[in-house]
């Protein structure tokens, strides 16, 4: 029987010493339901440090990186309040961290299925995640990415505007002001709000809900950068205004 508590000390023990390590399926075979297993497992880890559940982020939020992965559906992983970056992230502190700029939703009241999840929401706004694989080369499976809840490290988000559609809104990503992405929301999932729905189907179907001040990261508009020491980071979305980080 796999011991996810082990697998999970073995991820959390990575990123604490900042060291990339083999993925876990070279030595243990793995499946998605024991992968989310671990998962969570990682979180209350976690939470037993002290740290608060933040909010939900989502992953394979394109057509191009499902057939990647050879996977026909998005994955999900957990947010804390100690992921939030205000205004800097310090790199020093993660393995090979890139950036990719985000679609936000903030969750108003608590939703306990899919077909609830757009009427919950309080706010939108743009985003940034910082992904920081545990692995070596970032190179992993499925059931690896899931287990090291979907490369979540940092994130942050702009001003928070009134629900809107953000179907197909213009994104930029700019590091020391030169434009470095651009993309549009609609390559999430042909609509971010699909994502958003996906992210309350998830979460309903592990036993949770979404809470009222969640973050749902509905997944990226743009492939991830590599996220540089010493940088300014902006990420400007039309009609959304934007978000700044420095390393």
């Amino acid at each position: 029987m796999t011991d996810v508590d082990a697998l999970a000390a073995r991820l959390e023990e990575a990123a604490r010493n900042v060291r990339a390590i083999p993925k876990l399926t070279d030595d243990t075979p793995l499946d998605v339901a024991t992968a989310y297993a671990v998962q969570r497992a990682g979180i209350e880890r976690r939470r037993r440090a002290g740290e608060r559940l933040a909010g939900v982020k989502m992953g394979f939020t394109s057509r191009a990186k499902m057939a990647q992965m050879g996977v026909d559906d998005v994955i999900w992983g957990l947010l804390t309040d100690r992921m939030i970056a205000e205004s800097s992230v310090d790199v020093s502190r993660l393995i090979h961290p890139r950036i990719e700029p985000e679609i936000a939703y903030l969750i108003g009241r608590e939703v306990r299925s899919a077909a609830e999840a757009e009427a919950a929401v309080a706010g939108v706004a743009v985003g940034f995640e910082v992904l920081d694989s545990r692995y070596a080369d970032f190179r992993f499976t499925l059931p690896d990415v899931i287990a090291d809840n979907a490369s979540a490290a940092r994130f942050g988000v702009g001003t928070w505007h009134p629900p809107r559609d953000v179907s197909n809104i213009g994104l930029l990503l700019e590091i020391d002001g030169r434009p470095v992405q651009t993309g549009s929301s609609a390559a999430i999932l042909g609509d971010p709000a699909r994502a958003l729905r996906a992210a309350a189907r998830l979460a309903t179907g592990a036993g949770m809900t979404l809470q009222p001040g969640w973050i749902v990261l509905a997944g990226a508009a743009t492939a991830a950068v590599p996220l540089p020491e010493d940088a300014h980071v902006r990420v400007t979305g039309a009609g959304l205004g934007s978000v700044e980080v420095t390393t």
